[in-house]
C-alpha cells in the first residue's frame, strides 16, 4: 500500500487567505480607529484634570483664608500653562472670543515659564498656594494638557472666591454632538470648550 503524500496549500489558496486577512484588518482598523481612541484617552485625561483642579481649589478655599480678592488670582487675567517654546501669549484676542474661543471675559494673558509652571506654592500657572493647605497639597503638581501646545492647553480665571478652568477637547466622542458630549453640557458659556469651576460665566 502506497503512502499518500501530504498536500500543501496552493499559491492561489494562500493569496485568498492573505486577502481575507487584509480585508478583516482594514475593517477592524476602521471600526476601532486608533487615532480617535488616542484622542478620547487624552480627553478623558483633560476631564479628569479639570475635575481634580476644581476639587483642589475648593479644598484650598475651605481650609485657607481666602478673604483677599486676589487669593485665587487676579480678575481680568487669563492664566495658562506654558506650551511649546513660548512663555507668553502676545495677542489675547486670538484666544479670547477668537479661535479657540474659550468663553472668557478676561482682558490680558499671563503665561508662566516651563520651569515653574507646575509648582504648588503660588508660582505655578495656577496662582494658588496649595502648599498652605493644612493637610498638605492634594495634588503632586499642577497638571498640564496632555498635548500642551498652542491649541490644546489649560486656562484659568478667578474673581474673588469664584473661578473657572477651561480646556479644548479633540475627540468626536466628547465634543459637541458626540456620544459623551462634555462641552455643551457642562453649564459654561462656551459650547465648544470644556469648562469647570464655581462660576462658569467668568
Amino acid at each position: 500500500m502506497k503512502n499518500k503524500k501530504s498536500r500543501g496549500f496552493t499559491l492561489i489558496e494562500l493569496l485568498v487567505v492573505i486577502a481575507i486577512i487584509a480585508v478583516l484588518s482594514v475593517v477592524v482598523i476602521l471600526t476601532l480607529n486608533p487615532a480617535e481612541l488616542l484622542r478620547q484617552s487624552r480627553d478623558s485625561n483633560r476631564i479628569s484634570d479639570l475635575s481634580t483642579m476644581k476639587n483642589a481649589i475648593s479644598l484650598f478655599e475651605s481650609d485657607v483664608d481666602t478673604s483677599s480678592v486676589s487669593a485665587l488670582g487676579t480678575y481680568g487675567v487669563l492664566y495658562t500653562g506654558s506650551f511649546g517654546t513660548s512663555t507668553t501669549i502676545t495677542d489675547p484676542n486670538t484666544y479670547i472670543g477668537g479661535a479657540p474661543a474659550w468663553g472668557y471675559a478676561s482682558t490680558s494673558v499671563v503665561s508662566v515659564a516651563t520651569s515653574t509652571s507646575r509648582a504648588l506654592d503660588g508660582t505655578g500657572w495656577i496662582p494658588v498656594s496649595f502648599s498652605l493647605i493644612s493637610s498638605g497639597a492634594p495634588i503632586d503638581n499642577e497638571p498640564i494638557d496632555p498635548i500642551n501646545d498652542n491649541v490644546y492647553y489649560y486656562t484659568y480665571v478667578a474673581s474673588g472666591t469664584v473661578f473657572k478652568f477651561a480646556s479644548k477637547l479633540e475627540s468626536i466622542k466628547y465634543n459637541q454632538g458626540g456620544f459623551n458630549d462634555s462641552v455643551s453640557t457642562d453649564g459654561g458659556n462656551s459650547s465648544d470648550t470644556l469648562e469647570s469651576g464655581t462660576e462658569l460665566d467668568l
